[in-house]
């Protein structure tokens, strides 16, 4: 199991990426924008978001050595200038376990399913508040 911070803001996902690469000495891996994203199933993908925020970034990963450091704009990281737990595990029913316990007397934001990136991703908020999302990802 990982655990991975992953930050939430405002459409200034890219540049804060690209400043923690620097800083750190990392090198951002991974970026996708809203617009890029694939449908999901029993939805329009990025249709119901604002056309403005089409190009804010979806997903960005940044590696500095063994450490990872992820981050969104938007709705699914938590919301503006948060800070979001991501789990990663390797099975299915681990991710499945491990999302049914934190959303045991908390609010479960996007149910646990799968997605184009994930066997299982699911977002909620535990029941002291704090968001967690939950992985068990797919193989590039």
């Amino acid at each position: 199991m990982k655990l991975i911070p992953f930050l939430g803001f405002n459409g200034k996902t890219h540049e804060a990426m690209a400043f923690y690469a620097q800083v750190l000495g990392g090198k951002v891996t991974s970026e996708m924008r809203y617009r890029d994203m694939p449908p999901m199933e029993n939805t329009d993908g990025c249709g119901e978001m604002p056309p403005e925020t089409l190009d804010h970034v979806a997903h960005s990963q940044l590696e500095v050595g063994s450490a990872i450091l992820m981050a969104a704009d938007g709705p699914s990281s938590g919301g503006e200038n948060s800070t979001t737990i991501n789990i990663d595990v390797d099975t299915v029913e681990e991710a499945e376990r491990v999302f049914k316990a934190l959303a045991d007397g908390g609010e479960i934001k996007m149910p646990i399913g799968e997605t184009f990136w994930a066997h299982r991703w699911g977002f909620l908020i535990d029941r002291y508040g704090k968001p967690w999302m939950v992985n068990c990802m797919k193989q590039p």
